[in-house]
């Protein structure tokens, strides 16, 4: 069976509800088709500890003030999945559970072609919002196929309790990387080695995602007027000091080591030929965007990415790409910078069609 629709929203995320939230403002018809059986985006397959950067009032989609936490200044991310489970539903957004897209074809006439799952759709426009959750990356490391021990990486980790006993290298030097570092050096049951690429940078102590926000809008406005780009969050440094790193910092207990040279079968070796054992590696080594759905439309560059316009896609005036990372807007990636690319996309495409 075939559903012909103005739009489809690919994914069902922060990035995808947004849109849905402008395009019903927008007054068009419309459908959201994501591949997880429950709401929540990635929020939903984090790791136990994790809380975001900003309090609650600072970490919301368009309408909807997230409420806050009791108990905490800085919700943690079941307190998001809940969010935004609440925010589809008073929204009344028409999203399609356990849908994966595998096909955005050319189509015939004005329509796009969605091949999907669970059926075929045409639309006159996509919103891809897909993200990259769903494609992490693994650095090609010598011996990697040699490790006989654990291998893992962030979007595989819960807790320390899976590691009680055990001797850890934890992988990367971003905010991923720090936190899953400290959160098992301050279990106390745990040996850490944390090994980043180049020594970690931490942002001072009283920056949070309000902070951020703020340096990432600063950035947009001063690029949308000529100006000279100012670096934007990259400037200042790569990881959040939250309390749980900043903790784990002050204790001497998130010293990183620089990255090894190869694995080998019981743990790593260093160019300097020094040995370290592991029982786990945990890579928290960064992500690709989500753009297999979109290769029949032969749109991405040498780069991997798809050249984009703010967040249409250059080569196809019908698609638009929304909260990938700053290459699709700045803060496009946040529950709070979405709301405004979500806005563009969306009046974009009422003006197109």
């Amino acid at each position: 069976m075939t559903h012909r629709v103005d739009v489809v929203v690919v994914g069902g995320g922060q990035a995808g509800l947004a849109a849905g939230y402008h395009l019903r403002r927008q007054g068009l018809d419309f459908t959201v088709l994501d591949a997880d059986p429950a709401p929540g985006g990635a929020w939903q397959h984090m790791w136990d500890s994790l809380h975001l950067f900003s309090p609650a009032e600072h970490s919301s989609l368009p309408g909807r003030l997230m409420p806050a936490q009791a108990g905490e200044l800085y919700p943690d991310a079941g307190h998001v999945v809940d969010y935004l489970a609440d925010y589809e539903k008073r929204y009344d957004l028409p999203v399609q559970r356990g849908t994966r897209v595998n096909a955005v074809r050319g189509g015939v006439g004005d329509r796009l072609l969605i091949e999907a799952d669970t059926g075929t759709w045409r639309a006159r426009a996509v919103i891809s919002a897909a993200g990259t959750w769903s494609r992490p990356f693994l650095p090609a490391i010598p011996g990697r196929g040699l490790f006989a021990g654990r291998q893992l990486h962030t979007v595989n980790y819960r807790s320390p309790a899976d590691f009680t006993g055990q001797r850890v290298i934890v992988v990367g030097g971003g905010n991923s990387g720090a936190q899953i570092a400290a959160d098992l050096a301050l279990d106390g049951h745990v040996e850490v080695t944390w090994v980043t690429q180049r020594p970690p940078r931490f942002l001072a102590d009283d920056i949070d995602g309000r902070a951020l926000f703020d340096v990432a809008t600063a950035r947009r406005r001063a690029l949308e007027e000529g100006r000279s780009d100012t670096g934007g969050v990259a400037s200042l440094g790569d990881i959040v000091a939250v309390p749980p790193v900043r903790a784990a910092r002050d204790a001497g207990l998130l010293v990183a080591k620089p990255m090894f040279s190869q694995l080998t079968a019981d743990g790593v070796r260093w160019a300097d030929a020094s040995h370290a054992r592991a029982d786990a590696i945990i890579w928290c080594t960064g992500f690709r965007p989500a753009l297999a759905h979109l290769a029949p439309l032969n749109l991405r560059s040498a780069r991997g990415h798809i050249p984009t316009d703010g967040t249409r896609a250059l080569g196809e005036p019908r698609l638009h790409l929304l909260g990938y990372g700053d290459w699709t807007g700045p803060a496009s990636a946040t529950l709070i910078g979405v709301g405004r690319l979500a806005r563009d996309a969306a009046r974009a495409i009422a003006q197109l069609l």
